[in-house]
């Protein structure tokens, strides 16, 4: 009977290094993942739509491109073709004078890169286009 109690006492004190343990290798393996996760910085054109020039007109630069930036392994970003991404911005519905700011819509094979476990996003990820009366 103290044989069986021997036993058991050992296992539960050895318990806390085991937990521990698996703790330190699940963390250096999210470390080792995350380290590994590289970015690629690409100039696309960007798409502008514009309202009708007889209410507004744009006062400020309408860009004409925006940086996206690709995260993801680094064996994979530098194989994504940035020619299958576009990027647009929408201020056909804008009516009077002032700053207007509108998201920057990308549009790329989704199922490709989330595949891949690849994240597409534009920077900056908002376009300002200051407007006046006609």
């Amino acid at each position: 009977m103290n044989q069986n109690n021997k036993g058991l006492s050992s296992f539960i004190s050895s318990w806390v290094p085991r937990v521990l343990c698996l703790f330190v290798a699940a963390l250096i393996f999210a470390c080792v993942r995350y380290f590994n996760m590289g970015s690629r910085v690409v100039t696309i054109p960007l798409s502008v739509t514009l309202p009708d020039p007889s209410t507004v007109v744009a006062e400020s630069l309408v860009p004409e491109s925006i940086d996206i930036v690709i995260s993801g392994d680094d064996s994979l970003i530098y194989l994504v073709d940035p020619d299958s991404i576009s990027a647009s911005a929408d201020f056909s519905d804008v009516a009077d004078a002032g700053i207007r700011r509108r998201a920057v819509d990308l549009e790329y094979p989704k199922d490709v890169f989330q595949d891949t476990a690849l994240t597409v996003r534009a920077d900056p990820d908002v376009v300002r286009i200051l407007f006046s009366e006609v």
